[in-house]
């Protein structure tokens, strides 16, 4: 977003709506976390580029699209789960920058059951010891 006034200009990076769009993401109840990818891991190699992971934005003049990656927990309806997260991402964006989000994509890309939870926990246990 670039915005001119009488005393300069305001400009937001994508970083900064991607940054809001994923804190916003990861307090929606049912998101176990956001999915980052491969082409993601490989796009912050080779620019060495701090990439928000899972959630990808273009920010216009005045508008903003996001592109959500993420896992939901088991159990959960994941319709409505999606539903949650658009209209989270959707008034954080807005309320903390003005930038009129016209659209909020998400995709669903693993389910996070309760034993996933249980594995990753063990090796950091086991480490502490």
């Amino acid at each position: 977003m670039t915005e001119e006034l009488q005393t300069g200009l305001i400009r937001i990076s994508d970083d900064v709506v991607a940054t809001i769009a994923g804190l916003a993401a990861l307090e929606t109840p049912g998101i176990a976390a956001m999915s980052g990818g491969i082409s993601e891991g490989l796009a912050k190699r080779l620019s060495g580029k701090n990439v928000q992971k899972g959630v990808s934005v273009e920010v216009g003049q005045t508008e903003a699209a996001i592109d959500l990656r993420i896992i939901v927990h088991y159990g959960i309806p994941i319709q409505e789960v999606c539903r949650q997260l658009q209209l989270n991402v959707r008034e954080s964006v807005e309320n903390m920058t003005g930038l009129h989000v016209v659209e909020v994509n998400i995709k669903v890309e693993g389910v996070a059951f309760k034993e996933d939870d249980l594995e990753e926990q063990q090796p950091q246990q086991n480490r502490l010891k």
